[in-house]
């Protein structure tokens, strides 16, 4: 049990860098100049980024918990399935929702 334990977190955290690299993805594969592309390719992951790291991360400055962690983590990974839709990858989409659900489910249960 620890290791899958173990395992989940590892999962965690490729899926907070996935929904990160979708978003550069979705942002490099917009229909607009390429200066454009270039700017929100770098710019939704940064504010991705940010917004981890007021509201999501271990050391958040503003903590959240209970339904606004949760509704939190929904926008914020539903962010990354959402880019990967938009830029037509419906198969990525899918497989980004799935692990999400699966494995913050696993969090949840273990307490992680």
């Amino acid at each position: 049990m620890k290791t899958a334990k173990a395992v989940n977190l590892g999962v965690l955290f490729l899926i907070e860098l996935g929904a990160l690299a979708a978003v550069a993805i979705w942002g490099i594969t917009y229909d607009a100049a390429a200066p454009v592309r270039w700017l929100l390719g770098l710019a939704a992951p940064a504010l991705l980024i940010v917004l981890w790291a007021l509201f999501g991360s271990q050391k958040a400055r503003y903590k959240t918990r209970g339904a606004v962690r949760v509704g939190f983590e929904a926008l914020w990974f539903g962010a990354g399935v959402l880019a990967l839709y938009a830029a037509g990858d419906l198969a990525g989409a899918i497989l980004l929702a799935a692990f999400v659900v699966v494995s913050k489910a696993l969090a949840v249960l273990w307490h992680q």
